[in-house]
């Protein structure tokens, strides 16, 4: 099954996120240092990360690592 990998930012609020596939009814996990995971009720599967002052992180060059278990295949349109 294609997945299409999403990224929205929103300035003013100074947060990005990621997300696979469509929206889904989903929770957030606190994975620190303002870095979220997105995962799907149903299924338990991560479906996107959000980061909070993704534009701060950037100007500091603090490097962003996140872990996740899903395996994701990227296919450019």
């Amino acid at each position: 099954m294609k997945e299409e990998l999403s990224v929205y930012y929103d300035k003013e609020g100074d947060f990005l996120e990621v997300r696979i596939g469509g929206p889904t009814i989903a929770y957030f996990k606190d994975l620190g240092k303002d870095i979220f995971e997105r995962i799907d009720e149903k299924t338990g599967e991560v479906r996107g990360i959000s980061i909070v002052n993704f534009k701060k992180r950037i100007e500091s060059l603090e490097p962003i690592k996140v872990s996740l278990e899903r395996k994701a295949k990227l296919v450019a349109a």
